[in-house]
C-alpha cells in the first residue's frame, strides 16, 4: 500500500549566517537571529545609522523597514527549505513564483514512482466514500505505472545502457501518474520573496493544498526569524480552514 499525506512535512535546510565587520559594528538592541541582523544592517549601512540613533531593537527597527515599505532589505535573508509530503499539482503552481525563488525538485525521469506516495486532496479528507474512490484510482494507476515500466524495459531491450533503458521507460510510464503524486523540492527564497509567495498562497483565494502548505511554511518561517514574518496573522476562513492576512502588503 502506498503512503497517503494529508499534510506537508517541511524541513528548514538553511538560515543566514551573520558576520558582523568589526569596524562597522552595531549597537544592537534585542534578540535576533543572524537573518534578522542581517537585513539590520544592511538597511543602516544605508544612512549609516549604526549607532542606533532611535535606540530600536532590531525587531522594532524591522517593523518599521516593513512599515515603511522598504522590503528591498529583505533580501539579503536567505532560507532553504525541504518540502515533502506536497503533490505535483502543488508544485506546478509554486514555480511559478520566480523572482527570489530556486527549485530542486525530483525527477520522474530517473526516479522510480513503483512505490510513490500520494496526497489526499484537502477537499475530500475525512469524507469516507471520496476517498475510498479517489484511492482506488491513484493505485490503478500506480498499478499501470509499474507495468508500463516492465513492459517498455523489454521493448528497449535493444539499449545496452541499462540506467538508460529505465530512464525511458520511467519517462514514458509516468504519463498515467496522477497530479496527486507526491514530490520532493528543495525551495531556497530570500525573506521578500516568501512574504510575497505567502501573501498570495496563504489567502482565502488559494487553492486549497497549497494554502495548507503556506500555512505550515509562514509558522516555520514565523518561529525562525519572528521580526520577517510576525505582521501575518494566521486565522480560520468562511470556509472553515486556516488562512493567513498580511498587515504590509508588497513589501
Amino acid at each position: 500500500m502506498p503512503e497517503f499525506f494529508t499534510a506537508p512535512r517541511l524541513t528548514l535546510l538553511s538560515r543566514p549566517v551573520f558576520t558582523e565587520p568589526a569596524h562597522l559594528g552595531v549597537a544592537w538592541l534585542g534578540e535576533a537571529s543572524d537573518g534578522e541582523r542581517l537585513a539590520e544592517f544592511a538597511g543602516r549601512l544605508c544612512y549609516m545609522s549604526q549607532r542606533n540613533p532611535a535606540g530600536r531593537t532590531t525587531r522594532e527597527y524591522l517593523e518599521n523597514i516593513k512599515k515603511q515599505g522598504h522590503g528591498s532589505v529583505l533580501e539579503h535573508a536567505n532560507y532553504s527549505i525541504l518540502v515533502e509530503g506536497v503533490s505535483r499539482s502543488l508544485t506546478h503552481e509554486l514555480v511559478r513564483h520566480r523572482a527570489g525563488f530556486a527549485y530542486s525538485q525530483l525527477s520522474q525521469r530517473y526516479v522510480d514512482e513503483s512505490d510513490a506516495a500520494f496526497v489526499v486532496p484537502p477537499a475530500i479528507v475525512g469524507d469516507a466514500a471520496l476517498e475510498t474512490a479517489w484511492r482506488t484510482q491513484v493505485e490503478g494507476a500506480q498499478a499501470t505505472y509499474v507495468a508500463l515500466v516492465d513492459e517498455l524495459m523489454t521493448r528497449y531491450g535493444w539499449v545496452a545502457d541499462k540506467v538508460h533503458r529505465r530512464k525511458m521507460a520511467r519517462e514514458a510510464a509516468r504519463g498515467v501518474l496522477p497530479n496527486s503524486t507526491e514530490t520532493k523540492v528543495v525551495v531556497t527564497a530570500n525573506a521578500r520573496a516568501w512574504r510575497t509567495m505567502l501573501e498570495l498562497r496563504a489567502s482565502e483565494a488559494a487553492e486549497l493544498e497549497i494554502r495548507r502548505f503556506a500555512i505550515a511554511t509562514l509558522r516555520l518561517l514565523q518561529d525562525e526569524a519572528p521580526a520577517f514574518f510576525e505582521d501575518f496573522e494566521v486565522y480560520t476562513a468562511e470556509d472553515r480552514r486556516e488562512a493567513a492576512r498580511i498587515a504590509y502588503h508588497k513589501v
